[in-house]
């Protein structure tokens, strides 16, 4: 799903809210998400799931094309971890 996606599917779902009312929600509740986790900090939201940020080290990589050795620098990437709730209702039957 794409975020257009989700704002049509909101919008069919709450017709009271004008769609530019809504794509403002999604937007502002991404955008602090992000800015969350640009500070390092984490976003739990109950039942759903866990963002937070994993430091990967420098390493030697390889190019998979000429097989020589490149070096990959340290960087820092988000990470996600299913919530309980939807763990359960992705694998109930």
């Amino acid at each position: 799903m794409t975020k257009s996606e989700l704002i049509m599917r909101m919008a069919e779902q709450n017709p009271h809210l004008y769609q530019r009312d809504i794509e403002r929600i999604i937007s502002t509740i991404l955008d602090e998400i992000t800015s969350a986790l640009a500070r390092g900090d984490r976003v739990e939201l109950r039942g759903f799931g866990a963002f937070s940020v994993k430091k990967r080290d420098a390493r030697i990589g390889r190019n998979p094309r000429t097989g020589e050795s490149v070096a990959v620098d340290t960087k820092i990437v988000p990470y996600f971890k299913t919530g309980k709730e939807l763990r359960q209702r992705l694998n109930s039957e």
